[in-house]
């Protein structure tokens, strides 16, 4: 930051739009500054000018930094986000001469400066250059919740502040995800944010509020809304107190079953037949390895349940409630999952990969053992495994005899893997390393390096595939010698091979199906 002889630079936050909403301190500084900036819209007058209109003084020098293009066309070589670039720094360096001239310079923002503005594009470019303030101002969200008078969050319901630009899916998931949740940026991205409210079961108790606090506010249920009729200036609430009435007068639905049962009360069983458990896997990462099987199960079940980032990947849709938790209650999410199946609920159960290799099938089988479950149906549905994707990515690594196994010690101790471990490479079988290595766990991978290399060749080939079938897959082949255990961690998995396994010219990795007698 400098330190010379230079003005002092003010994101000065005004508030959602009522001039009376300006604080004393904004007021303050805008009444006293140089230089006054604010943006304007193409072809449109500022809305910041307007709401501190009478706070301006007649002696300040007013800057308007003009957007020189919307989200539409342009015809700068850099496209849109080219021009917008172009443009802030345009707009600091104005600022910048009259900040080195040491006038006082204050930016006007709608809101709070720092919420979704553009006085931060300024902040980023002038705040290390020259002394700067942020004076913060109330939200656009804070005054649309007053004006439908509508209890956000209490206690410990979890607000959610979404772009109603994020993709539908993503923003169904994670509106069926929160308790409160506020849509900004709506506009042309309204009939997509209705459709995602829809899919998460929120459409019903969603608020439309235009220009909240502003001459011409209003507000009405979302599913009321002609879509042609939203302005920029408009938003969503998703009020987060089910215990509530709701703002447009009808009354919200009891705490459901199946969150009941999320919280530890017991679900009531409404219907003598019960459900189904569907134990699925996911595949290991993209959709395209989704089979159509679990794809049509997962359409029509009425609850998901699994770890949180596997229940992520199911597509949020009308009816469908998501229970995501972490990943060391495997049983209480079992049970969780039973519970839902003999109150008559169609429930699947998500893992990744393969349900049944080190994932959920075998924990629900485990927590079905209770005679309280004997008459809920569990069935498994197979899934892609990572051994399967990572071996097929090599080339065909375990085309022979092979074995699966787990580093993780936190089911077995570590001596047993030990000895699992000295087996297999005795018995002369690829070796297919699951969960390698975690934050917590970084010695176990080097330890078994160092079992395997007392039993198996230096130059027997292993296959490291890391986010294998994501964006950031990587496959490295290497020899059991010159395997880097540092450079291993929990998205990775290995197969490391038998005296059988060879490399080809081409560089895939195969292992053949005959053994030599």
């Amino acid at each position: 930051m400098s330190t010379g002889a230079t003005g002092r630079f003010y994101g000065v936050g005004l508030g959602p739009g009522d001039p009376e909403l300006v604080t004393l301190k904004a007021a303050r500084l805008i009444g006293s500054a140089d230089v006054v900036a604010y943006h304007a819209g193409v072809g449109k007058q500022s809305n910041a000018r307007r709401i501190a209109a009478d706070l301006i003084p007649a002696s300040a020098v007013e800057e308007e930094l003009r957007y020189p293009v919307t989200t539409g066309r342009t015809e700068h070589p850099g496209g849109y986000a080219g021009a917008i670039a172009e443009f802030y720094e345009e707009s600091a360096e104005r600022l910048a001469v009259h900040l080195e001239a040491g006038r006082t310079v204050v930016l006007l923002a709608e809101g709070d400066p720092l919420f979704y503005g553009s006085y931060m594009y300024m902040h980023d470019r002038l705040a290390d250059r020259f002394p700067t303030e942020v004076v913060p101002g109330v939200p656009a969200f804070a005054a649309a919740t007053a004006a439908v008078a509508a209890p956000l969050v209490r206690q410990t319901d979890v607000l959610t502040i979404l772009p109603g630009t994020l993709p539908e899916a993503e923003l169904a998931r994670r509106l069926a995800d929160t308790d409160g949740a506020i849509i900004m940026k709506l506009g042309r991205t309204f009939p997509a944010v209705r459709s995602a409210l829809e899919q998460a079961g929120r459409l019903e108790h969603a608020v439309y509020v235009e220009r909240a606090s502003m001459p011409a506010e209003r507000w009405l249920p979302v599913a009321d809304v002609d879509p042609d009729s939203v302005p920029y200036f408009s938003l969503v609430v998703v009020a987060g107190d089910t215990r509530a009435t709701d703002p447009v007068g009808r009354r919200e639905p009891a705490l459901p079953e199946a969150r009941a049962a999320v919280v530890g009360a017991p679900a009531e069983v409404r219907d003598p037949a019960p459900g189904e458990v569907v134990v699925v896997g996911l595949g290991p990462g993209p959709d395209r390895w989704l089979t159509p099987e679990v794809a049509e199960v997962l359409a029509e079940v009425d609850h998901v349940v699994g770890y949180a980032p596997y229940v992520h990947r199911v597509p949020q849709r009308a009816g469908l409630t998501r229970h995501a938790s972490g990943n060391t209650v495997e049983l209480d999410r079992s049970r969780l999952a039973l519970d839902l199946a003999r109150a008559g609920d169609r429930v699947a159960v998500v893992s990744g990969g393969d349900a049944g290799v080190f994932g959920m099938a075998s924990a629900v089988f485990e927590a079905a053992e209770d005679p309280a479950y004997a008459s809920v149906p569990v069935r498994v549905l197979p899934g892609v495994s990572a051994v399967q994707a990572v071996a097929a990515r090599a080339g065909a690594p375990i085309g022979g005899d092979f074995a699966v196994m787990s580093l993780s010690d936190r089911l077995k101790p570590w001596s047993l893997i030990e000895r699992r471990l000295r087996a297999v490479a005795e018995a002369d079988l690829v070796l297919a390393i699951y969960n390698p290595a975690s934050r917590s766990r970084t010695e176990q991978i080097v330890d078994a390096q160092k079992v395997l290399l007392e039993v198996r060749p230096a130059d027997t080939w292993v296959v490291v595939g890391r986010d294998v079938g994501r964006a950031e897959e990587s496959l490295t082949v290497t020899t059991l010698a010159d395997l880097d255990a540092s450079s291993i961690d929990m998205k990775c998995l290995l197969l490391v091979g038998s005296t059988g396994t060879r490399r080809s010219a081409s560089g895939a990795v195969w292992t053949a199906r005959s053994t030599p007698s």
